[in-house]
């Protein structure tokens, strides 16, 4: 994946030393034709695609925003609720993740995102414990967590 950007970039100065306009959008356009280079000869490169692998990274990003959204409003419908009938409490969340990496970026999205936190994962990083503000079952919320965050990490990294 390393290979690929750098060919990107150096296709992209390489284009503004053609073109003789050193501008932004000039190397934004021998980026954009580097990127289409690189799908051409794709079967060429040993790697994968690397633009694959980036447009799942901005998916991610993209859905924890969306989730920080929906946590953020669900936090502030529950500081405005006359009653206070909400149910915290810590659960285990099995993981399929391996490496601390991955780990480290599920532990962090699940802390950054308001109403849960990450307190431990087990000695064999195989199970994270998480403390969460609302809990109506624990296979609810070991399942939305598994079905966006979990899901979309491995897709990033494998």
């Amino acid at each position: 994946m390393t290979l690929q950007i750098v060919l990107n970039v150096i296709i992209a100065i390489m284009w503004m030393f053609l073109t003789e306009t050193y501008t932004f959008v000039s190397f934004l356009s021998g980026y954009i034709m580097g990127i289409l280079l690189l799908f051409l000869l794709r079967r060429f490169i040993p790697d994968t695609f690397y633009f694959k692998r980036v447009w799942k990274i901005i998916k991610l990003v993209f859905l924890f925003i969306k989730e920080l959204l929906i946590a953020n409003w669900d936090i502030l419908k529950w500081v405005y609720k006359p009653k206070q009938d909400y149910k915290p409490g810590i659960f285990a969340l099995p993981t399929e993740l391996k490496s601390n990496w991955e780990i480290t970026i599920l532990t962090s999205l699940i802390s950054l995102t308001p109403g849960t936190l990450s307190v431990a994962v087990s000695n064999d990083n195989s199970v994270i414990y998480i403390h969460a503000m609302d809990i109506d079952t624990n296979e609810t919320a070991i399942e939305a967590i598994k079905t966006t965050f979990e899901q979309a990490i491995m897709e990033v990294t494998r």
